[in-house]
């Protein structure tokens, strides 16, 4: 399927697009609110300002995608490939990112306000500035990550995932809920 026809059938009132290979597909701006995209392969796609909010990817390959400035509010992106996306400045409040791959992904000012990252794979990814307030950490891997000017205050946290890179920014415990502890 190219872009042209999805983006024919969803304004028809289309939403299930499981599975579809839209490799490399232009989608810049695209309004694809809703949509069902389970296991869809669009690494490479550039989805940057595009209006992903509520959607479904679980299990899809957008590794690579470019995904600047797009709005995934409440999306389902549990078991993702985002190796390597660019998701600066991506609205991604209270989206389901659950052992999702991050590696080397660009998060750079991206709201995750209230996301689930519960073992995500996120080493060497960016989040210098991103908003991970009230975030769900637990079981991810942010070894080499870079956190600087990150708002981590009320995440959710253990002291397993603060071993390499994320020590030398000196979180204090106060700004984050400990799991475990009351």
């Amino acid at each position: 399927m190219d872009t042209k026809k999805l983006l024919s059938q969803y304004k028809s009132g289309e939403r299930d697009f499981q599975g579809i290979t839209l490799h490399q597909a232009n989608l810049n701006q695209a309004n694809l609110s809703g949509v069902n995209l389970t296991e869809a392969d669009l690494s490479g796609a550039d989805l940057s300002q595009a209006n992903l909010s509520g959607c479904n990817l679980t299990r899809a390959n957008l590794t690579n995608a470019d995904l600047n400035s797009a709005n995934l509010q409440y999306t389902n992106l549990s078991e993702v490939n985002l190796i390597g996306a660019d998701l600066m400045k991506a609205n991604l409040k209270e989206s389901n990112l659950s052992r999702a791959d991050l590696r080397g992904a660009n998060l750079m000012l991206a709201n995750l306000l209230g996301a689930n990252l519960s073992e995500v794979e996120m080493s060497g990814a960016v989040l210098n500035g991103a908003n991970l307030n009230k975030a769900n950490l637990i079981g991810s891997n942010i070894n080499e990550s870079e956190f600087n000017n990150t708002d981590l205050a009320g995440a959710i946290i253990t002291e397993l995932e603060m071993t390499g890179e994320i020590l030398h920014i000196g979180l204090s415990h106060q700004w984050i809920t400990w799991a475990g502890t009351c």
